[in-house]
């Protein structure tokens, strides 16, 4: 049984484009096939800046609605989004669940891996992965913070100074494009895997608010995706497409993306 987890949250998004999220959230649940779908009532508001995080008032109250959504779910759960903060919760249940056993993979064409203050816009979709690794702000902090060594990093092929400095040192295994398929070498279960949709290409997938050039080929996702095992909770973020719109070939790709998730 597999439910979907809609989180229609756009204030983590530093873009001038980040409201296009909340629909896009929606318009990629109704794209997963699934037993059941639940829509977290987060909130519209802009929300204030606090702590260099923008909108973390907000942030912080649509995690506590994400939370509530997920304590009464018992399937296994993909998550649509949204900016990339909707999968807080989500992976920090995971990650008290299945404990150090668990490994996070990562697909996204930004590591992420920003501290408060150092982002310009204080956009907290690009410190998400920073704070699971337990240095984010602290009211977004989970209990149990993901170590290093459980996270994978795909597809990225941008990034700043900050970000590089922490992966200089810290254990966490990064691919760009070209060796993607390396991600599967000694990948054992269970796997929780997050796919920021600007990992694609953007000349195959254009509705989002940061694209990277030379991304990956839609195809190319979806058959790694095949070759995964023992996947326990997945989530699709950063669906962000233009008002009206209802582009078929990217329905299709995040139609195919979902359904070849071995959940």
């Amino acid at each position: 049984m597999t439910t979907v987890l809609c989180v229609p949250q756009w204030q983590g998004s530093g873009s001038d484009a980040a409201p296009r999220l909340a629909p896009g959230a929606r318009r990629t649940a109704e794209l997963v096939a699934a037993d059941a779908r639940i829509t977290v009532p987060v909130l519209e508001a802009g929300g204030k800046t606090e702590d260099g995080v923008r909108a973390l008032d907000v942030l912080v109250e649509n995690l506590r609605l994400t939370r509530e959504a997920l304590a009464g779910i018992d399937d296994v759960v993909i998550t649509t989004g949204g900016d990339c903060g909707v999968d807080l919760a989500p992976i920090a249940a995971a990650r008290a669940r299945h404990g150090d056993r668990l490994t996070l993979l990562w697909f996204d064409a930004h590591p992420d891996l920003y501290l408060p203050h150092t982002v310009p816009s204080g956009a907290f979709h690009a410190m998400v992965l920073r704070t699971l690794l337990g240095e984010g702000p602290a009211p977004l902090i989970p209990e149990q913070p993901l170590a290093p060594e459980q996270v994978i990093i795909a597809g990225v092929r941008a990034g700043a100074d900050v970000e590089r400095e922490y992966l200089a040192k810290a254990p966490v295994r990064t691919y760009g494009v070209d060796d993607l398929e390396r991600v599967l070498d000694g990948l054992t279960g269970p796997v929780y895997v997050h796919v920021d949709l600007d990992v694609l290409d953007p000349a195959a997938f254009g509705s989002i608010c940061y694209p990277e050039p030379d991304g990956v080929a839609p195809q190319r996702l979806i058959e790694l995706l095949s070759r995964l095992d023992n996947v326990v909770g997945a989530a699709i973020t950063e669906h962000a497409p233009s008002d009206g719109a209802d582009n078929a070939a990217e329905a299709e790709v995040i139609r195919r993306l979902a359904a070849a998730l071995p959940l």
